[in-house]
């Protein structure tokens, strides 16, 4: 079953799960509160620390923690997701999805530069052990007081 979400109508899967077909997930994640649920099985490949305007101001720190999974690997397990569209300082658009009830930032879908793609947010994850950041970006950024990790150092977006 497919469901419609966003405020451009995106498409994920939204399937009636059981709790044995949730633990068959490799990853799985939810808000602080619980309402919402998402999983996936693909191994992260692009895991990165960001330090840009954007991802400061919509973490309320000074990087966000994020990595990128298909789509099509992306299911919702519960709840709806409420998002809000917006063009980034990059000049493209991206759409921020957090749960409606407490607010938790989850993941950004629709960015422009990386259709098919859902980034997700390290914190959500309930074993976010399992997954290290790859790369520091937009570094240029950081602010003095934090130290560069022993990781590749990008300006701004890697190529």
């Amino acid at each position: 079953m497919t469901g419609k979400m966003g405020v451009d109508g995106w498409r994920i899967r939204t399937i009636s799960l059981d709790q044995e077909l949730v633990m068959a997930k490799k990853y799985t994640a939810k808000c602080a509160c619980g309402a919402v649920k998402f999983a996936f099985d693909t191994d992260p490949t692009f895991i990165a620390d960001c330090y840009c305007k954007d991802c400061q101001k919509a973490s309320g720190g000074v990087m966000a923690t994020f990595f990128g999974v298909p789509e099509d690997d992306f299911t919702l397990i519960s709840g709806a997701p409420t998002s809000f569209r917006y063009v980034a300082e990059s000049g493209k658009t991206l759409e921020r999805n957090f749960c409606p009830a407490c607010g938790a930032r989850l993941f950004t879908s629709n960015l422009e530069t990386f259709p098919g793609t859902i980034f997700v947010m390290l914190g959500s994850l309930d074993e976010p052990d399992l997954i290290r950041p790859m790369l520091e970006m937009f570094t240029k950024r950081r602010h003095g007081w934090i130290k560069p990790q022993d990781l590749p150092q990008f300006a701004s977006m890697p190529e």
